[in-house]
């Protein structure tokens, strides 16, 4: 049943996600199972098996949950056929939790001490015939031993008992659910008092919304609001309510469900009441709690994508390479850092120099710099754009142009980060005799040579690419980091010789234990000289290596298919095609003339079909190819350095570095990242910035206001664009093809449905019925 229903989801064959399933139950991870499993699942990639892994994980905690609730149900003794088939038939945990509820355990409610007074064939009495009087009905059911003093106490008792039991009806529920979910809005307003200290929140002191169309920086916002004791936020089921106006449509929807016509009846008044009560009291809180859980829900997963899209861009940013790298971390009073690393990352030397007030020692740090540069043959100068980045950066550049013959590069990047990693036990295992001041410029330096190798050591939270990270749940938030980052790192393969125990660790099939063996392994037997040596490793037995070996790459070692992406068990195969070729295997390696001559179907085994030959084939000509994209560096302009010096109309080189759904941010060298708003990325109609700019993107960008004291600048990436010219509407906004009146509520379009009530909120003899309750 869950491979169907997946492989439905999917829009694939049932027999692909079975051997899917069967591989993960295996233990083999996604990233393997994508690059050397294809024959197994058809060829299912890696986006198409991440859904599968988090679908199946719902849908067995669904199948347990399936489990508990019938065994409990049975125990009680309630069980019958057509329960058990409504349990059975539940897609969903809502829709399960739904049928439960009147089998749930509970506490004793005010419902159940009214049954066990005896009062439950009063209300059943009362619902079977309408047409009695209830007060006359009440009168045979006063008992004062059980506090039932008079016919209003009883009738107080059965309508709890019938409130209980309409709130518990799962098809009304999802009557109620399916309009709230429609129609309903998100209403916030300022707590009084609070308007100062959440000025922040202004935007919500008087916010109302539809629930469905909310986005997910407005929605966890208004929360966090709440949380923080700023807004008021409610579930308001009437947003089209008239003036005066006091019941809600959710209540003639449970009058009609339950067959009530109100049409002169002596119970009328009554049961008007009931219903009233069955909302207001038992419904309309559920609802709230059960949609704003929903959005809440749906908020937190639309952030977290947000952030897993922005960290996948930085770790797959381009990587300047193999080049001996100063790193420079900016600061005034305290002083540049000075970290100088070799093509590996190895430190060669650090310094700390204090050109900036109030020490001002400019000339002197040119010549620490230049003489740095030039001991060590420094190519690339990687500076932090942190506290007194635009300061160094004119510092490089007056060293640069006074010394042409180093032919040294200079940078800015992102120190995000670096700080947390420079007090890390991660840092000081690696760089243990080295201050934790000049640690962060270790990492700046490193980060330039490749981001990806760098940036895994440090808590993807710690990076601020997300958006709204604290308020999302950080479990959910930490799986889906770690498998961005376990994508990345085996999309790229990593080099066994060099990398760190942080890389190492998110290779497929490895862990922090077996990672820390690899390095401990390296460290005393020496650069491992084939994959066959990671055997030799402790721990790391044949499932870990058959996971891991096809992304472990052993540059320059005894064999040169080691160094690419062919897994080690398909070297039969490149066997079988240097035997045909009549060339040695180095002579075959990235010999892109004589490997396009081959016919890839003469090379298929009964073990390895042609997704998986082809697959060699293309390694073979560009073995251990990078998918990352080509070096880019930003210019900045060297005449702005602060919000100061931003004018209205100029126009900006700047890098993309934080992507949400409403906008990009993008640091145009001044130490606060502006924001170029969806509605100014582009004239035509888009929903996600994602479809104009990503992570680590250069971009270029008007300035259409600065506000310095609130630290803010809003860019454009439309050029032609005039600054203080009013953006475009929403109608202007809106995708074409989409119809006027589309997505509204009922009451909201036409009135035609000969059904429909006269009020668009209730129906005239429930309203009329309800007064004569509010009047006795």
């Amino acid at each position: 049943m869950i491979i169907e229903k997946i492989a439905q989801e999917l829009q694939v064959k049932a027999e692909q996600v079975k051997a899917a399933v069967n591989l993960l139950d295996e233990g083999s991870t996604v990233p393997f199972i994508a690059r050397y499993r294809k024959e197994a699942t058809a060829g299912l990639d890696d986006a198409q098996l991440r859904t599968l892994e988090q679908r199946l994980t719902y849908l067995r905690d669904l199948e347990d949950r399936r489990a508990v609730i019938i065994k409990s149900i049975t125990e009680q003794g309630k069980m019958e056929d057509a329960l058990l088939k409504s349990l059975r038939l539940a897609e969903n945990k809502t829709e399960l939790e739904d049928i439960y509820l009147p089998f749930k355990p509970k506490r004793r409610t005010k419902g159940q001490i009214a049954i066990e007074a005896g009062l439950e064939p009063l209300a059943n009495s009362l619902f079977d015939d309408r047409s009695q009087n209830p007060e006359s009905v009440a009168q045979a059911y006063v008992n004062p031993t059980f506090s039932i003093a008079d016919e209003k106490a009883a009738l107080e008792g059965a309508k709890y008992i019938l409130m209980e039991r309409f709130a518990e009806d799962a098809s009304l529920l999802q009557k109620i659910r399916q309009y709230l979910t429609k129609n309903a809005h998100i209403k916030s307003q300022i707590v009084k008092g609070k308007e100062q200290d959440g000025s922040k929140y202004s935007d919500y002191f008087s916010h109302s919304e539809l629930l469905i169309n909310t986005p997910s920086h407005r929605a966890l916002a208004m929360f966090r609001g709440r949380n923080e004791g700023i807004l008021q936020v409610n579930l308001d089921a009437d947003p089209q309510k008239e003036e005066g106006q006091k019941s809600s449509y959710c209540e003639q929807i449970i009058a009609d469900y339950l067959g009530l016509k109100f049409n002169g009846l002596a119970s009328d008044a009554w049961f008007a009441s009931v219903v009233q009560w069955t909302w207001r009291v038992k419904i309309m809180l559920h609802m709230e709690n059960e949609l704003f859980g929903t959005l809440r829900e749906k908020a937190e997963h639309d952030a977290i994508s947000v952030f897993a899209k922005n960290l996948n861009d930085l770790l797959m940013a381009a990587p300047a390479g193999a080049k001996i790298t100063m790193g420079l971390d900016p600061g005034l009073r305290t002083g540049v850092k000075v970290a100088i690393v070799d093509e590996t990352g190895k430190v060669l030397a650090t310094s700390t120099i204090f050109p900036h007030v109030p020490q001002n020692q400019w000339d002197k740090s040119l010549r620490t710099l230049a003489v740095l540069c030039q001991q060590h043959k420094v190519k690339l100068i990687s500076i932090g754009n942190g506290t007194g980045s635009r300061e160094t950066d004119k510092l490089v550049a007056e060293m640069i142009k006074a010394h042409p013959e180093l032919g040294v590069s200079k940078i800015v990047v992102s120190e995000a980060g670096a700080s947390v990693y420079s007090a890390s036990e991660l840092a000081s295992n690696e760089l243990p005799g080295l201050d934790v001041s000049l640690r962060g410029a270790v990492s700046i330096a490193r980060r330039l040579q490749d981001p990806l190798a760098e940036l895994v050591k440090i808590e993807p939270k710690a990076i601020g690419v997300g958006q709204y990270q604290h308020d999302v749940s950080q479990s959910n938030l930490g799986k889906s980091l770690n498998t961005v980052i376990e994508d990345c790192v085996n999309a790229v393969g990593v080099d066994v010789n060099t990398a760190s125990i942080a890389l190492l660790s998110h290779v497929s099939g490895l862990n922090k234990t077996l990672a820390n063996n690899i390095v401990q392994f390296r460290d005393k037997n020496g650069a491992f000289q084939t994959r066959k040596s990671l055997l030799d490793v402790e721990r790391l037995g044949p499932k870990a290596y058959e996971q891991a070996a096809g992304f472990l790459r052993i540059m320059n070692g005894s064999d040169p298919l080691d160094a690419s992406a062919v897994h080690p068990e398909a070297y039969p195969i490149v066997q079988n095609i240097v035997q045909r070729s009549a060339v040695a295997v180095n002579d075959i390696v990235g010999n892109a003339a004589l490997l396009r001559m081959l016919k890839p179907e003469e090379f298929v085994t009964d073990k390895f079909g042609l997704p998986t030959v082809t697959d060699i084939i293309s390694e073979l000509t560009k073995p251990g190819r990078d998918p990352r994209p080509e070096f880019k560096t930003a210019n900045f302009n060297e005449n702005v350095h602060s919000l100061s010096d931003l004018t209205v109309g100029m126009v900006l080189e700047g890098v993309v570095s934080n992507v949400a759904n409403f906008g990009a941010f993008v640091d145009v060298g001044v130490h606060q990242d502006g924001l170029v708003h969806i509605s100014a990325m582009t004239n035509k109609f888009i929903s996600d910035p994602r479809e104009i700019v990503k992570a680590g993107d250069i971009v270029k960008v008007k300035v259409m206001e600065v506000d310095v004291a609130r630290k803010r600048v809003s860019f454009t990436m439309r050029l032609d664009d005039i600054p203080n010219q009013t953006p475009p509407s929403k109608e202007q906004q809106r995708p074409m093809g989409k119809k006027e009146g589309q997505g509204k509520r009922p009451g909201q379009q036409q009135q035609s449905r000969q059904q429909a009530p006269a009020n668009p909120l209730m129906g005239n003899a429930f309203a009329d019925a309800f007064a004569k309750a509010k009047k006795k």
